[in-house]
């Protein structure tokens, strides 16, 4: 299931920063408060809580792009978690 998350969080970050035209360090200081959080979740050099995961996902929902098509396949949150 991790394999999976990592997927997800790779794939609506890549998204954001083609949409935004950035690079993904900087997704991941303003998406995760890291930025190596997505370099390091990719490589393995760390994993990452179901919250921390719920969090970015959020972020991403509330900043998304307008015009935007969000990623195929990946879940969009529709609120911040409790």
């Amino acid at each position: 299931m991790e394999k999976q998350l990592i997927l997800n969080l790779l794939a609506v970050a890549r998204a954001f920063a083609t949409s935004r035209g950035i690079e993904l360090s900087t997704v991941g200081r303003v998406a995760a408060g890291d930025w190596r959080f997505f370099d390091h979740i990719s490589d393995g050099a760390k994993t990452f809580t179901a919250r921390k995961y719920d969090l970015v996902m959020v972020w991403f929902s509330e900043n998304w792009p307008a015009g935007e098509a969000w990623p195929e396949g990946v879940a969009r949150p529709n609120r911040a978690p409790q």
